[in-house]
């Protein structure tokens, strides 16, 4: 059975068959997991990393027998030989164990539909991105996140100056007043994420955001059928600097919010703190597409739950010199026109 976007369910497409995945587990349990209680999860965030190389391992398919062969950051992954979902269950277990997930809410059907229309917005894109085999590779991928509750204050201090000007008859004056500015901000953050993926690009994923959190659930391995997943690489703890930064700029910029009235705030000094309370390991959805045109690496990235798009787009050369050559004959057309009329 694979998950369905559309319905949110678990769905055969052989006999069409349909369950939800609580229904599904209160049937079969999670037999590839070999463990019914499959929402239980650690949330220390530890790790065994121990710095090696990855490593390539042999996988079974459930439903061929082929055996499939990925590395050892692969969670899930989909049959070369006979098409189907190959969950490989045992990736995820114990610290690699997800807490929370995002469930597909765009198919690949609509997946395919915005990035045809993506590709006809540039007149300079080239139309090989539009073909079957192109759009074939347009693959749904749960990203692995960690998402952090956090609590920071921030303690400013600086000069607040109000200019103002008075005219008179033959004369005018400016006036300065200076205050002493302090301020004690305190916020919390909940569930920022930072993706824990190598090979996915920092500022890609953040540009992606934001997601609904509303709709997060307890993991559960029947929403992977269907989809790749990518084990986590980075440790929560590795993620803590980046955090950091993030949650201070937003305190800065909470703490700019309050500064009102004043003509400018100079000599500032600002003392920003966070504090992590919490962490959560998560999968959240992303359509994906990595192509290669003229020797140059692209990816096409969609949100796969809100649909935004993050994408670099190639320029053709072909169109770009055809697309030249019409810019110079219509001006050159126009000038002769103008040419003629003058004389």
């Amino acid at each position: 059975m694979v998950f369905d976007p559309d319905t949110q369910m678990l769905a055969c497409p052989s006999c069409q068959e349909s369950c939800t995945v609580n229904e599904y587990l209160a049937k079969y349990g999670n037999p590839q997991a070999g463990n019914p209680q499959a929402g239980s999860y650690d949330n220390s965030g530890s790790s065994d990393d121990s710095g090696d190389q990855p490593e390539m391992k042999v996988y079974h398919c459930t439903s061929c027998g082929a055996e499939l062969v990925s590395d050892e950051y692969t969670s899930a992954t989909i049959c070369g030989f006979c098409g189907n979902p190959t969950l490989v269950a045992d990736r995820l277990e114990g610290e690699f164990k997800p807490k929370l997930i995002i469930p597909f809410k765009l198919d690949k059907d609509t997946a395919v539909e915005k990035f045809r229309a993506w590709t006809r917005k540039g007149p300079l894109t080239p139309g090989t991105l539009r073909s079957d085999s192109m759009i074939d590779k347009l693959t749904g991928i749960y990203v692995p996140f960690w998402c952090y509750d956090v609590h920071s204050t921030d303690s400013m201090h600086g000069t607040g100056l109000i200019v103002s000007r008075e005219d008179h008859a033959d004369y005018y004056y400016t006036v300065t007043q200076y205050y002493d500015v302090a301020r004690e901000v305190s916020a919390r953050f909940e569930k920022i994420p930072a993706d824990a993926s190598e090979k996915m690009n920092d500022d890609d994923m953040d540009k992606l955001e934001p997601f609904n959190y509303s709709e997060l659930r307890k993991f559960e391995m029947p929403y992977l059928s269907g989809y790749l997943s990518e084990r986590y690489n980075y440790t929560a703890e590795e993620m803590f600097d980046r955090i950091y930064k993030r949650t201070n700029r937003y305190i800065k910029e909470a703490a700019d919010k309050t500064l009102t009235g004043y003509s400018s705030v100079t000599s500032r000094t600002d003392t920003p703190n966070s504090r992590i309370t919490a962490r959560y390991y998560a999968l959240l959805p992303v359509w994906m597409l990595n192509y290669r045109y003229n020797g140059k690496d692209y990816t096409f990235l969609m949100n796969g739950q809100t649909g935004k798009i993050v994408a670099d787009r190639p320029v053709s050369t072909g169109r770009s010199v055809a697309a030249f050559m019409i810019t110079f004959v219509v001006t050159l057309i126009i000038a002769m026109i103008g040419g003629v009329v003058l004389w």
